[in-house]
């Protein structure tokens, strides 16, 4: 068992979705939430989110800027001018 203060800031992060995923929640809003992982755990971390949305009907609510993310999105959106407004690429 380690403190917080000994885990590095992905193993904080992994405790964090881990505990926020436990109860089976109907919504989850995350800020980042991989913005400290590596690539395969983000992988995860995104599928165990998708199935929840998939297979439970629940909603997700992210917001990253890891454009390599969107991909997984039923919708994406995007600031411009304080507005948020459907993500249009390049």
């Amino acid at each position: 068992h380690h403190q917080p203060a000994q885990m590095s800031g992905g193993e904080q992060q992994r405790v964090a979705i881990a505990r926020a995923l436990a109860n089976d929640p109907r919504l989850v809003i995350a800020d980042e939430p991989t913005g400290n992982l590596d690539p395969g755990t983000t992988e995860r971390v995104f599928s165990t989110l998708i199935k929840m949305v998939r297979d439970e009907g629940a909603a997700v609510l992210v917001a990253t800027h890891n454009l390599s993310l969107i991909r997984h999105m039923d919708r994406v959106l995007t600031l411009a001018d304080g507005k948020l407004v459907d993500y249009q690429p390049d």
